[in-house]
Order: structure tokens, then C-alpha cells, then sequence
């Protein structure tokens, strides 16, 4: 081996050894996160999460079902969790602070679109560099998610939920998708295609997911879910 060719090799080790050393380290951050996430948010109470777009306007009429949603869900003792960024997040929290009842931001550190909006409680933001940190937080202290429009991120959270409460990894609760204009080709797309054409899912898999179109189908979905249950965290 040339003297070159020795050094280049050292140079290799030494990046690897110092990434598996940061990832070591990484260990401690990511632990830091699931404690303070499940010391704060164990005293919230029972909350329904909120998804949807960051890029809804607060002139679109999802944003203002989204702020209704946050509203009722509040009168009935539910506090709202959302993601704690702007558009269809900040609806409701928006919503859940008009309605004087808890509002929880789980906001993530990322390079566009992502900031704390202003209807959160300032002792219930947590900040998160982790996603699957975050997600965990939402599973674990949500009562039911109400997914408004939205784009990858809000699939993603949607269809882990569905794939934890399928596989039994968590108690069963409400999932429910807002806007049938908006989810009704997906959902149909499922039913053919999971279902009828590849059985890749059952029949059963599709009570997992409600459509709705307003917020006293949701409020009422909810009462009539938890009349049969007492409120209890996710653990």
C-alpha cells in the first residue's frame, strides 16, 4: 500500500469513528426528548390531536373548521394537540384558546415553514428535533386524531396510527379524516385496491377511519366513542 493510499485510509477510519460517535452521543438527545415529552405532557389531561397542512390560510375554510373543531373539542373537556406550526396547527390551537382549554404546540425544528404560533399555552410547547420522538408523543397522549387536509407529513402520521392501532401495539382510538371531498379518493382507493384487488388489508382495517365533513359529527363521534370507555392516557 502506498503512503498515499495509507493516509487516505486513515482519514476514512477517522471520519467513521467520529460518526459512530456522534450517533453514540445522539443517544442522549434523543432520551432527553422522550423524558421531558413524558413529564410534561403526562399532566395535560385527555386531548385529541389535530393534524393538517402548515400552508392552509386562515381564509381557507379548513383553517376555520380546523379553529371550530379546536373550539368544540374543548367545550366537551378535551384538550388539542397539533404540531404547533402555522395553517391548519395554529387553527387549532386557535380554537382551543378561544375556547379557554388546553393547547398543546409539539413543535419540530426544521429549515422552512416551521414556527411556534401564538395560541399555544406557554407552558405547553415542547420542541422537538426528532420525528419519530414527536410522533410518539402524539400516539401516547391523544384520545383520537382529527386529520384535516394536509401533505406527506400529515399521511404519515395518519397511517402510523393506523398501523400501531391494526397490529395492536396500542389501544384503539378515534381516527378521524375531515373533508370527504379530500380524503374520499384515498379511502376509495384503499377499499379497491388493499381490500378487493391485493387483500393486502380486511374489511375490519377500514373501521379504523371515519369521514366527516363537520364538527358535530366529530364531537359526536367522540362522545359516542369514549361513552363505552373512562378516559385514560395511552400507556
Amino acid at each position: 500500500m502506498t503512503e498515499d493510499k495509507k493516509i487516505r485510509e486513515k482519514l476514512k477510519q477517522k471520519t467513521w469513528n467520529e460518526i459512530k460517535t456522534n450517533d453514540s452521543w445522539a443517544i442522549f438527545k434523543i432520551m432527553s426528548e422522550f423524558v421531558e415529552g413524558y413529564e410534561r405532557l403526562s399532566r395535560v389531561g385527555p386531548c385529541v390531536s389535530i393534524f393538517g397542512s402548515a400552508r392552509t390560510k386562515p381564509e381557507d375554510k379548513y383553517y376555520k373548521l380546523a379553529e371550530s373543531i379546536g373550539y368544540e373539542l374543548t367545550q366537551q373537556g378535551y384538550g388539542v394537540i397539533t404540531g404547533g406550526g402555522p395553517g391548519i396547527m395554529e387553527a387549532g390551537n386557535k380554537g382551543a384558546h378561544r375556547g379557554k382549554g388546553t393547547s398543546v404546540g409539539l413543535n419540530i425544528d426544521l429549515p422552512f415553514e416551521q414556527h411556534d404560533n401564538p395560541y399555544i399555552d406557554r407552558d405547553k410547547i415542547l420542541d422537538f428535533d426528532y420525528f419519530f420522538v414527536r410522533k410518539v408523543m402524539f400516539v401516547k397522549y391523544s384520545q383520537g386524531f382529527v386529520v384535516m387536509p394536509g401533505g406527506f407529513g400529515t399521511l404519515d402520521e395518519m397511517f402510523e396510527a393506523i398501523t400501531l392501532i391494526q397490529t395492536k401495539k396500542i389501544g384503539k382510538f378515534p381516527i378521524i379524516l375531515i373533508g370527504k371531498e379530500y380524503w374520499s379518493g384515498l379511502f376509495e382507493w384503499i377499499k379497491k385496491t388493499l381490500l378487493n384487488e391485493f387483500k393486502t388489508i380486511s374489511s375490519k382495517d377500514l373501521d379504523l377511519i371515519q369521514l366527516f365533513d363537520t364538527e358535530d359529527e366529530v364531537i359526536n363521534y367522540l362522545n359516542d366513542f369514549y361513552g363505552k370507555y373512562h378516559f385514560t392516557p395511552n400507556f
